[in-house]
C-alpha cells in the first residue's frame, strides 16, 4: 500500500510540474518571435502593423505604411519601447499620422502582459499584439 501511495505521490508531482512549466513559458516576454496588432486594415493599406522582435529586444516595425526600426527593453513586466529611423514609403498624410500615432503609443507604454497568445502593451493606450505562432 505505500508503494502504491508513494507512485501516486511521484505521478502527482510530475504532473504539477508538466503543468507549472508551460505557463512560466508563457508569461515571458516573446523574444524572438513575431506578433501582429489586433486591429482592422486602414483604408488604402493591405497592412496591419507587426513587430519582429529578436533575442536582444532589436524590432523590425512594420505599421500601415511605415517602416524600420525599434528596441525594446524589459524589466519584468516593465518595457521601454525605443523606435528609431522609420522609412516614409510614401505615405499619405493620413496613414502617416497613424502610424506616427501608434509609435506614440508604444513609446508611451510602461508595462507589458501576456496571455497565452495575445501580449498586451499597457500605457495610456493600450495595445494588443497577437503572437504569429504558425
Amino acid at each position: 500500500m505505500t508503494a502504491m501511495t508513494t507512485l501516486l505521490r511521484g505521478a502527482f508531482a510530475g504532473a504539477a510540474l508538466l503543468i507549472v512549466i508551460p505557463a512560466h513559458a508563457a508569461d515571458e516576454f516573446p523574444f524572438g518571435m513575431e506578433m501582429t496588432l489586433d486591429a482592422q486594415r486602414q483604408p488604402g493599406s493591405k497592412r496591419i502593423p507587426n513587430l519582429e522582435i529578436g533575442e536582444a529586444g532589436e524590432t523590425r516595425v512594420e505599421l500601415w505604411c511605415k517602416g524600420g526600426k525599434g528596441q525594446f527593453s524589459v524589466a519584468g513586466n516593465t518595457i521601454v519601447f525605443v523606435a528609431g529611423a522609420m522609412e516614409n514609403r510614401s505615405c499619405t498624410d493620413a496613414q502617416a499620422q497613424l502610424d506616427d500615432q501608434l509609435l506614440a503609443d508604444l513609446g508611451a507604454a510602461t508595462n507589458w502582459q501576456r496571455r497565452g497568445d495575445a501580449v498586451t502593451f499597457v500605457g495610456p493606450k493600450s495595445l494588443r499584439f497577437r503572437l504569429n505562432t504558425n
